[in-house]
């Protein structure tokens, strides 16, 4: 009988009308539990988030997904996004190495979507062809709770028709809306007029290059490419890096230091390119610290994580007391990195280099410049 009332249930809900809840103050978890109940009943819901209004399914339903492409008139084949709650959910659905976990832990949560290889989670066809899936953590603090109470991502589609404007108002999602669409949505949450943010910047990490697929308020700086085909060739592009960015702090009057994060293979070329960076600031005496982890020249200072065995190592190394304006730290192997991150983007400007090998001779350098929020 039991079983009986629940299929009931789900049939009734199923030809429902759309629901319309005004967000305030009081009723977020009424907000909460009507979200949850329409995303586990298959549903459609139009939330609000950081950017516009957005339009949220289960994304591991395919009729809650055919239902979303219905209603967008989505052409087939093109990827839809997902908003996953941290950073822990975000590992759980994308391939990601450290030093994109670097990049991304800059700007999210925000109003950025990352692209990366999808660890196939999610219905096919929120995916690109190639298998990428785009995905954001919104600095909104009731969409991040509903997606971490769902326990799964949901879409991060904006609630708008394929070639229309995205929405900043319940008023607008509305108006022209014919009652054949209306009947696709099940819950809509009003929080009235939402601020005129554009849609997210879509960032493609998947190759060595940064992308930007589609710019929002907010945007990288550029990302270069360099190849060194010797010792002496890699020591003139770190001259030339360096040069450039103490000119960008000078001319922008910032007050932070200067912080380069290297990763790359051994005998990559690492410290030779420290050593450039060093007889640009004629510090000719530069050797690798594999032994005491660090060695400082005035106000420059060079890390090898190499020998870093335990991350609380890290935080025994008195790095903070070395993020002064004027300083300039260089750390090889960043990909030990990681515990020290967000103190060093707190109170440093970060450049990340990777250095691959192309072949036994020659080297590519990757520049990417710390973002801009």
């Amino acid at each position: 009988m039991a079983n009986s009332s629940r299929k009931f249930d789900k049939i009734a809900y199923k030809f429902s009308i759309m629901k319309i809840i005004k967000l305030n103050k009081n009723n977020t978890e009424e907000i909460l539990n009507n979200s949850l109940r329409v995303l586990n009943n298959s549903g459609l819901v139009v939330f609000p988030t950081d950017t516009v209004y957005g339009l949220l399914a289960d994304t591991t339903n395919k009729d809650a997904v055919s239902k979303l492409i219905k209603f967008k008139n989505r052409p087939p084949g093109k990827a839809i996004s997902i908003f996953i709650a941290d950073f822990k959910m975000l590992a759980q659905q994308v391939t990601i190495s450290d030093l994109q976990s670097a990049i991304v832990s800059e700007i999210l949560p925000g109003p950025f979507t990352i692209i990366l290889p999808s660890k196939h989670l999610v219905e096919k066809s929120l995916e690109s062809e190639s298998g990428t899936l785009g995905v954001r953590i919104p600095d909104n603090k009731l969409m991040c709770g509903l997606v971490k109470k769902f326990g799964k991502p949901v879409t991060a589609t904006s609630a708008n028709l394929t070639g229309r404007a995205p929405h900043y108002s319940s008023k607008s999602f509305l108006a022209n809306l014919s009652d054949k669409k209306k009947q696709l949505i099940d819950l809509l949450v009003d929080a009235g007029q939402l601020p005129k943010n554009k849609p997210s910047t879509v960032v493609d990490l998947t190759e060595s290059n940064i992308k930007i697929l589609r710019k929002g308020d907010v945007e990288f700086k550029d990302s270069k490419t360099f190849l060194s085909k010797s010792a002496k060739e890699t020591k003139k592009i770190a001259f030339d890096v360096i040069s450039s960015e103490t000119k960008n702090l000078t001319k922008r009057k910032s007050k932070k230091p200067l912080v380069f994060i290297i990763e790359g293979e051994l005998g990559v070329g690492k410290t030779v390119l420290v050593k450039g960076m060093g007889e640009f600031l004629n510090i000719k005496n530069i050797v690798s610290p594999t032994y005491v982890i660090y060695y400082e020249y005035g106000n420059f200072f060079h890390y090898d994580l190499y020998n870093v065995m335990e991350k609380a190592e890290l935080n025994y190394l008195g790095i903070e007391k070395n993020l002064k304006p004027g300083n300039i730290l260089c750390f090889e192997w960043g990909e030990k990195a990681g515990e020290i991150i967000n103190l060093l983007k707190s109170k440093a400007e970060i450049i990340y280099i990777k250095m691959n090998y192309v072949n036994e001779r020659e080297r590519k350098i990757i520049i990417n410049k710390q973002i801009t929020k």
